[in-house]
């Protein structure tokens, strides 16, 4: 098309920019996607607040958008949503909506259904049962009320309007409940099991029972409706068998895309081909173009995170500018000034009433059947009802097909707008963060280590033998720190026994579909991620396993996305028993160059200790110095003569650190002074550690006394590790210490906690 000169010269020439042309439609085009795309990313920053998914933002700006807020300024509709312009806005959002089915479909993991087909099919089938029952049961009313007499619309069956509305009443939103697992932490959980399966086979049924029902409406007839129905198996079946077969040989005989997990430009003129064809064929035999991309998406390989990397070179544009326009549109055919009788209200309360009702009681019935506790079983009723974008989709499907009316629509939408934002606080409130720390803390049997510490009267220097740590998990997060996190565990393991490492590395979750399908994936290994993430993880997991070779340990790593304010949860979450050992470390410099260095210790650090049900130690590096055996051990002991459990955790770390630093020096806070029993119990115990022992012990009663005992001029040369229980960390001397290590010749500082203290 040839630009025109007023289009060139613009406001120069006097043109209106808001002025639709069709000779330059993409002026208006472009003014209306900056309006829409900064109207939604406003309206987010508020909900992400409280947890809600971007879609409420997007469908919300369309309702301010539209008529029910902004429409009524007088010429505001005519001037920046002009009747002529729709076209081009939903030609945007339809093929972004193809696109983003899909994504979707690519989400859908038919590996992990058939893992938990147990679960799946019982959850999700019961779950859509229930609030399809009370859906039909509501449409009767709905259909008389405002489709049965309505002239404006070509006449429907009632079978038709009912089957549709029992789906809108019983979708569950995939995308968006995987999201919501993610960011609570479920993911991992047992109940992030069962929902992500059952969320599986309930986004799959209603896809099927949607293109049902506009086969249906499209079709003139009966047998239409069959000849559809066999075309669209018949399609399926051709993608999954031919064309799925001949993709695999293209990728195995010509490509390298199945090893390396990165698509190729080729590969992705064929994936986006496809989609396209599916779409359209999908579309002429009278379904909607929606249902030929969501079944090659299905298809698409997911061998080393092939899924994930085709994601990201689609999902930007799509998220950021489609699907806003999508569901801004969706919201734009909103109008709440047509609920305008009492009549409309009290069926839109009574649509968001049997949602929930059905939704929550289906899930919850079937998470019983499955064993889980009613507590359990009500949070996977509640994270189930979530409606957000596949009922958006399903809606317009069923507005653009004539087989709902606006003023339904209307209320369809305000029930998916609050059921969708009433899913995160109610599944925060029915399962709590803190009910779920209790259960974990079940799994540890009642020992007799945890007899032992279960009250601080009991404990005395001769039990710190029986204070061991079956397994350690590793947090590793820094790769400068691993070296020394290395050694040290590898001093604390005793010729008898060793111990299980079991590293885990954390990453930042953030809104980006490739994270979601790396994280719900339950096969991790096969998943890539984006390549600053993969680099760096590769060479933390390169590190590791080399010094895990060299120092002869048995260890496994792992990579995990989790939001950043639920990196002490998910840290915590891989813990398998009471007597594991939580071990993480920080560079001395991030606690004394800067303000927000110390906010890491009092964040993310201070709740590992304050949350986990473990052993927790922290390992606090100063220079990154070599760890040879001129070493110094100091032991302090903060509690006037009397033992803690996590005193005890410190004495029994220092004797197996005394068999390769012999050199001890126990500093015991104490208000009287010094103790000989005291001492000769640390002089018996800690010796036995080792021949070459040199055990001193000495007496403070405030900080300054500590340092002068351990000052410089008296260990001039030496280097120290300073293992202190967490009590005296709190009281900030340990961010004094790592100052003076600055400046002189400390090199580590290890903070521990024993379960015993942890918070009950």
């Amino acid at each position: 098309m040839a630009v025109t000169t007023s289009s060139v010269a613009g406001i120069v020439s006097g043109r209106n920019p808001l002025e639709y042309e069709a000779s330059a439609p993409w002026t208006l085009f472009l003014f209306q996607v900056i309006l829409i795309t900064a109207m939604c990313q406003i309206l987010h920053y508020p909900l992400k607040k409280l947890r809600q998914p971007r879609v409420i933002a997007e469908v919300l700006s369309g309702i301010i958008l539209g008529p029910s807020v902004m429409g009524r300024i007088p010429k505001f509709t005519s001037t920046c949503f002009p009747p002529e312009s729709k076209p081009g806005l939903s030609l945007v959002a339809n093929v972004g909506i193809i696109l983003f089915l899909f994504i979707i479909g690519m989400e859908v993991d038919l590996k992990f259904v058939r893992k938990n087909y147990r679960s799946a099919f019982s959850v999700g089938l019961i779950n859509m049962a229930i609030p399809f029952a009370l859906g039909c049961g509501i449409a009767k009313g709905l259909y008389q009320q405002y489709r049965q007499n309505n002239e404006d619309m070509p006449p429907i069956e009632f079978t038709t309007y009912m089957v549709f509305i029992a789906v809108a009443m019983c979708v569950t939103a995939f995308p968006v409940l995987a999201r919501i697992l993610v960011e609570l932490n479920l993911i991992g959980d047992k109940i992030g099991t069962i929902v992500l399966s059952a969320g599986i086979i309930n986004d799959l049924t209603g896809w099927i029972l949607l293109a049902l029902v506009v086969s249906l409406a499209n079709s003139g007839s009966g047998v239409n409706t069959v000849y559809i129905l066999l075309l669209t198996v018949a399609w399926f079946f051709f993608l999954a068998y031919p064309v799925r077969y001949a993709l695999k040989y293209y990728y195995k005989r010509f490509t390298n895309e199945m090893v390396t997990g990165e698509p190729s430009h080729m590969s992705m003129v064929l994936l986006i081909g496809l989609v396209f064809t599916s779409a359209f064929y999908t579309d002429i035999i009278g379904v909607h173009p929606i249902f030929g991309a969501f079944m090659v998406g299905v298809l698409v390989p997911r061998d080393n995170g092939y899924v994930v990397r085709v994601t990201e070179k689609l999902e930007d544009i799509v998220h950021i500018v489609m699907i806003p326009v999508y569901f801004v549109i969706a919201g734009l055919g909103v109008n709440l000034g047509d609920l305008n009788h009492g009549i409309d209200w009290a069926y839109t309360i009574g649509i968001i009433a049997l949602a929930m009702v059905g939704k929550v009681a289906g899930g919850l019935m079937a998470a019983k059947l499955n064993g889980l506790f009613w507590r359990e079983s009500l949070a996977v009723g509640v994270l189930m009802s979530c409606k957000g974008i596949v009922e958006i989709v399903v809606l317009n499907v069923g507005l653009n097909a004539e087989i709902i009316s606006e003023r339904v629509y209307s209320m369809f939408i305000v029930m998916t707008l609050i059921t969708t934002f009433l899913t995160t606080p109610l599944a925060l409130w029915v399962y709590p963060q803190s009910y779920r720390e209790r259960s974990h803390k079940k799994k540890g049997s009642d020992s007799d280590e945890a007899a032992l510490l279960r009250t601080q009267e009991e404990i005395s220097v001769d039990n710190f033998q029986d204070v061991r740590f079956s397994a350690v998990v590793l947090l590793l997060n820094n790769i400068d720190t691993i070296p020394q996190l290395m050694l040290l565990l590898k001093n604390l393991q005793t010729s008898k026994e060793s111990y299980q490492i079991n590293a885990i590395h954390l990453r930042e979750f953030t809104t980006r579909t490739s994270h979601l399908l790396e994280a719900s994936s339950k096969d991790e290994a096969n998943f890539g991620t984006n390549d600053h993430d993969q680099g760096n993880f590769t060479s933390i997991m390169a590190i590791f396993t080399a010094f895990s070779s060299i120092l002869n340990m048995k260890s496994s790593i792992k990579s995990i996305l989790t939001p950043v304010d639920s990196y002490a949860v998910t840290a915590i979450e891989q813990i398998g028993s009471k007597s594991d050992l939580l071990l993480s470390s920080i560079p001395a410099s991030s606690l004394t160059h800067s303000p927000e260095g110390i906010e890491i210790i009092e964040n993310q650090y201070k709740q590992l200790f304050s949350r986990c049900w473990a052993n927790v130690g922290v390992l606090i590096t100063s220079h990154g110095g070599t760890w040879d055996q001129s070493k110094t051990v100091h032991c302090v002991l903060n509690h006037n003569n009397f033992l803690s459990s996590s005193d005890l955790l410190c004495l029994n770390i220092v004797s197996s650190l005394a068999k390769t630093y012999p050199s001890i020096h126990v500093h015991v806070s104490s208000s009287t002074g010094a103790s000989k029993e005291f001492e000769h119990q640390f002089d018996s115990q800690l010796k036995s550690s080792g021949p070459k022992v040199d055990l001193t012990v000495s007496y403070f009663k405030d900080f300054n006394d500590l340092i002068s005992t351990s000052s410089k001029k008296e260990l001039d040369t030496a280097q120290r590790i300073f293992v202190v229980p967490y009590d005296f960390a709190e009281c900030a001397e340990v961010l004094k210490i790592s100052r003076l290590g600055q400046q002189e010749s400390y090199d580590d500082i290890l903070v521990v906690k024993s379960h015993s203290e942890s918070t009950q």
